[in-house]
């Protein structure tokens, strides 16, 4: 494993759907905040787009802007490599036709040290998973009507 592997936090990826392949900009000044103070670093960023036939298209960050409001070249080249052809089309199975998705490869550069040192105890990860937000209201929502079916 090279050193500058050792030495990176924990990366995650996400898939988010644009329904209808509305893509407003909304959150990518939050990203770019994240990235400025130090507490994620970019990987990778790719845009795709389902088809009404099924068909996964990439699409060029250029190719988003048709208004001019929505301005992603600050992500330009965002592009380790990590992120194939077969990652965009598994992206795509997620989707809905006539969806696009942002695909968002990150480095959590918040949790390097103590991921790093984490390693050199001789520690590694053996599974991990990211809890949705509507699950989280979903259970939460069952908890209160039991509270709520006990207390009559």
């Amino acid at each position: 494993m090279s050193n500058e592997i050792q030495e990176m936090g924990p990366v995650d990826f996400v898939v988010i759907e644009f329904p209808g392949n509305r893509m407003t900009g909304k959150g990518m000044s939050l990203l770019v905040d994240l990235v400025e103070r130090g507490i994620v670093r970019v990987l990778d960023l790719a845009f795709v787009r389902k088809d009404a036939d099924g068909s996964v298209t990439a699409l060029e960050l250029r190719d988003l802007d048709d208004d001019g409001e929505l301005d992603l070249t600050v992500f330009e080249g965002s592009s380790s490599g990590l992120l194939g052809q077969d990652d965009l089309d598994e992206a795509g199975t997620a989707l809905e036709p006539g969806n696009s998705a942002g695909i968002l490869i990150y480095e959590n550069l918040w949790a390097a040290p103590l991921a790093r040192e984490l390693r050199r105890g001789g520690a590694q990860l053996v599974a991990g998973g990211r809890i949705p937000v509507q699950a989280l209201l979903a259970s939460l929502d069952a908890v209160e009507a039991e509270g709520d079916s006990a207390a009559a």
